[in-house]
């Protein structure tokens, strides 16, 4: 058993570190090329800290672990909205400022809509992957629009304040770029192994591993990146890269894994992670939109809402499997 605890340990940290690493190298060589800071912001940064996810669910795919898959996609989508945002809003209350944020927040809404419909018959085949990836194209698409036309939106400032804060050679943002890239796959194929043998050794199923302990692994650039901004009150860079993250899972993640091998999953997923993902998602639109021309805002006892919603649904999610297997 010390084995797989490991090759979990050892995988989650250097897939942490190494998805950090990918998504400066990134930034630093966007910015060298004179990309827009709200481009980079909205989509190298945000969509980039799902990086370790994507990784881990197209590996759990091509290996015939599809619970893997699903729960790493869906369960990092509860842990950034309850956990992530809920700690964040605790340090410091989340003030939605951005415009292109809160064009953003019905459209995750939607999305997860999208999710649901699509997970309603307890699969998705290769039709409904490519429909997710078609989806998740168009809003890359649009997002590119968004960057290039509105250069003075709050998480454009933001982002170019982080930029100017690191500043890295290109020759050196290319080898970070590259060397995150190889050193994601490979701890990916160790964390998976992992994963899927404890799940195996204590008869518990691979979605409920995914859901624990893989989702909120993979979900630590999310929560490091959250911290960061929140303590420097850069706000929209917070949300926006839970946003950002959340869709990414939704489409490209869950897309490319069901391309890959089609996507069965058992009830629970529709009955219980759904639902659970589904009213975050809407909770945070009715936190983050905000009414009659004033900004939406997550203060610190709505934060302290949200992580007392995961503690009770990860305790819920233990406590059942625990009684199944006992």
């Amino acid at each position: 058993m010390w084995m797989p605890l490991l090759a979990i340990v050892v995988g989650l940290a250097v897939l942490v570190w190494s998805a950090d690493k990918f998504i400066d190298g990134a930034a630093a060589v966007a910015r060298h090329f004179a990309l827009p800071p709200l481009l980079i912001g909205v989509v190298i940064v945000g969509f980039g800290t799902s990086a370790p996810e994507m990784a881990v669910s197209v590996l759990s795919a091509m290996e015939g672990s599809p619970g893997i898959a699903l729960g790493n996609a869906y369960g990092s989508n509860i842990a950034n909205i309850a956990l992530i945002l809920g700690l964040t809003a605790l340090i410091s209350p989340i003030v939605v400022q951005s415009q292109i944020l809160r064009k953003e927040l019905p459209i995750l809404t939607a999305v997860t809509a999208l999710s649901v419909a699509l997970v309603w018959d307890l699969q998705i085949v290769a039709w409904e992957a490519w429909l997710l990836l078609a989806v998740f194209a168009g809003l890359l698409a649009w997002s590119v629009r968004e960057g290039l036309k509105d250069g003075k939106d709050v998480l454009a400032q933001e982002t170019e304040a982080e930029l100017e804060a690191h500043p890295m050679q290109l020759g050196k943002a290319w080898f970070w770029l590259a060397a995150g890239l190889v050193l994601l796959v490979g701890s990916s194929r160790l964390l998976v192994w992992g994963a899927v043998t404890i799940a195996q050794s204590l008869g518990v199923s691979d979605l409920v591993i995914g859901l624990t302990v893989v989702a909120v692994g993979t979900s630590l650039p999310e929560l490091a990146s959250c911290v960061a901004a929140a303590r420097k009150n850069e706000h929209d860079l917070a949300l926006g890269n839970v946003l950002g993250s959340n869709l990414f899972n939704s489409l490209a993640v869950v897309g490319l894994a069901g391309v890959i091998h089609p996507l069965t999953m058992e009830a629970a997923v529709l009955t219980r992670d759904m639902a659970v993902m589904g009213g975050l998602t809407l909770a945070l639109f009715v936190l983050g939109y905000g009414h009659r021309g004033q900004p939406g805002r997550i203060n610190r006892w709505e934060g302290v809402l949200l992580m007392t919603a995961f503690a009770g649904y990860t305790g819920y999610l233990l406590y059942s499997t625990l009684g199944t297997t006992g």
